[in-house]
C-alpha cells in the first residue's frame, strides 16, 4: 500500500502525541489541513490495510483506577469459548494465548481495587477455572512509537 504525505504525517505525528480532547480527530485534521472526516477515513483505511493495528491513547493505568494481569488454565478444546467469555467481562481490554499451563492471559481494569476483585471473582466463578492473579509490582515504560525513514521505503 502506498502512503501519501498526509497518511505519513498521521503516522509520524500521532504515534506518541494523540490529542487528548473531546474531538481528537478534528484537532488532528486542523493541524494537518484536512477535514475531520478525511482523518477518520484515512485512519480507517490504514487499519483495514493493516498498516495500523490500533488508533487510540495509552494511559498510565495506575492513574485511571486499578488493573491486573491474570491468567486461566483453559482446556485446549475450549480455548475459543473461554477467550470469548473473558472478552465479554467488564474491564478486559485484551487477552492472548500462551504456551503454559495457564494458557489464556488478560488484563482487567476497574475504577478501584474492590471493583476489580469483584469482577475477577465473578469471572473466575463463571469460568470455573483456576485463575492466576498477577498485580504489577513495578512498572516500566516501553515506547512503542517508531521513527520511520520514509525515504528508505519503496
Amino acid at each position: 500500500m502506498r502512503l501519501d504525505a498526509a497518511e505519513r504525517q498521521l503516522i509520524d505525528r500521532y504515534q506518541r502525541h494523540l490529542p487528548v480532547c473531546e474531538r481528537p480527530y478534528r484537532e488532528m485534521a486542523r493541524e494537518l489541513g484536512l477535514t475531520e472526516d478525511e482523518v477518520i477515513a484515512r485512519l480507517s483505511r490504514l487499519q483495514e490495510n493493516q498498516v495500523l493495528s490500533r488508533v487510540g491513547p495509552v494511559f498510565e493505568h495506575s492513574r485511571a483506577g486499578a488493573s491486573l494481569l491474570a491468567a486461566v488454565a483453559a482446556p485446549e478444546n475450549q480455548m475459543d469459548l473461554v477467550a470469548a467469555r473473558i472478552n465479554r467481562a467488564p474491564g478486559v481490554n485484551h487477552n492472548y494465548a500462551r504456551e503454559h499451563a495457564y494458557n489464556l492471559w488478560f488484563v482487567m481494569t476497574a475504577p478501584d481495587e474492590e471493583t476489580l476483585d469483584e469482577r475477577l471473582d465473578e469471572l473466575e466463578y463463571q469460568l470455573q477455572l483456576p485463575m492466576l492473579r498477577l498485580p504489577m509490582i513495578e512498572g516500566y515504560h516501553i515506547d512503542l512509537g517508531f521513527d520511520i525513514d520514509w525515504e528508505a521505503l519503496p
